[in-house]
């Protein structure tokens, strides 16, 4: 790939510079739904949902786990403020698969006392972790 089509991207959470570099392509959920960016992609914010998060670059691809947060996107730069993400060897697949389970099954009962929402949100949660790890 040619230099002039990466951009800039950088990742951020509250306790860290998670990534910093280029990338010719990141690909992650937003509540709008799955979203694509190169550069010089029209100007954008959007809203992160859970899920898989996927850096494109000329030597590889990276995945990591991207639980919330917010993204600009600009034509030459994308910056991600993230409540939550890791990389593949930061994930405990038991505690993942663990966590997947009482999801499921918070949502299976479906009690009146039960956060629908939240045991939603903490199903794609431990999902995007569990596809973080096995891809």
């Amino acid at each position: 790939m040619a230099e002039g089509r990466n951009f800039d991207l950088e990742i951020i959470t509250p306790d860290r510079v998670f990534y910093q570099g280029q990338a010719s392509m990141i690909e992650f959920n937003t509540t709008e739904g799955e979203i694509g960016v190169y550069k010089d992609h029209i100007p954008l914010t959007v809203i992160i949902k859970p899920g898989v998060l996927t850096i494109t670059s000329e030597e590889d691809k990276k995945l990591a786990a991207l639980h919330s947060g917010f993204a600009t996107i600009m034509q030459d730069k994308v910056t991600i403020l993230a409540e939550v993400i890791e990389w593949g060897d930061e994930i405990d697949e038991e505690r993942a698969e663990a966590a997947r389970q009482r999801a499921e099954e918070r949502l299976r009962t479906n009690q009146a006392s039960v956060d629908m929402a939240r045991a939603e949100a903490a199903l794609l949660r431990a999902v995007a972790r569990i596809k973080t790890i096995k891809k």
